[in-house]
C-alpha cells in the first residue's frame, strides 16, 4: 500500500477522495448508533454535506470516458444528489421509514459500491491498495478479507441501531 498515488492525482481526485473516506467512516458512525437525537440530526447534516461534496466533485472527475468526458459514474454522482435531497425531505416531512430506507440506500450505493469500482485496475485507488506490482493473491486476500469484515459490521449496525421509543 502506497499513498503516493493519491498524492500525484489531481487536486479533485486528491479532494473527492479524501471527503469520501470521511463520508465513509461518518456514515457508519451514524448506521451505528441511536436514531433521532440531536446529535444523529447534527451529524447527519455533516453527512448528508460530505456527500453532496462527493457527488459533485465527481462530476468533475473525467478519467473514464464514455459519452465525451462523461461515464456511468457521472450518472450515479447525480443520483445520489437527488437521492440526499429525497432523504432530507421524507425526514423533515417526518416519514423516518423512507429517509431510513433512503440514506441507508445511498450509504450503499453511493460510498460502498461505488467505492469498491474505485479498486478495479488502472484507478487511483487500485495503485494505492496494490501499489506498483498489483494486486497478488495474498493482497487480494487480505482485501477482500476486510471488505468482507467491513460488510458484517456494516449489516450488524444497521440490524442492531436503536431508535428512541
Amino acid at each position: 500500500m502506497s499513498l503516493s498515488p493519491l498524492f500525484h492525482a489531481s487536486p479533485v481526485i486528491q479532494l473527492h477522495a479524501l471527503i469520501a473516506i470521511a463520508a465513509l467512516l461518518l456514515g457508519a458512525v451514524q448506521l451505528w448508533r441511536t436514531k433521532g437525537d440531536r446529535l444523529h440530526r447534527a451529524l447527519g447534516r455533516v453527512w448528508v454535506a460530505l456527500m453532496a461534496t462527493v457527488a459533485g466533485s465527481g462530476l468533475f472527475i473525467w478519467t473514464i470516458r464514455l459519452w465525451g468526458p462523461f461515464s456511468p459514474i457521472h450518472l450515479l454522482s447525480l443520483f445520489v444528489l437527488v437521492m440526499l435531497w429525497r432523504g432530507v425531505r421524507a425526514a423533515r416531512g417526518g416519514n423516518i421509514a423512507a429517509h431510513r430506507r433512503i440514506m441507508q440506500g445511498t450509504y450503499i450505493f453511493g460510498l460502498i459500491i461505488t467505492g469498491l469500482l474505485t479498486f478495479i485496475p488502472g484507478r487511483t485507488m487500485y495503485a494505492v491498495a496494490f501499489g506498483p506490482q498489483g494486486a497478488t493473491p495474498q493482497k487480494l486476500a487480505i482485501f477482500a478479507a476486510l471488505v468482507i469484515l467491513a460488510a458484517a459490521a456494516g449489516l450488524y449496525a444497521s440490524r442492531s441501531a436503536r431508535v428512541p421509543g
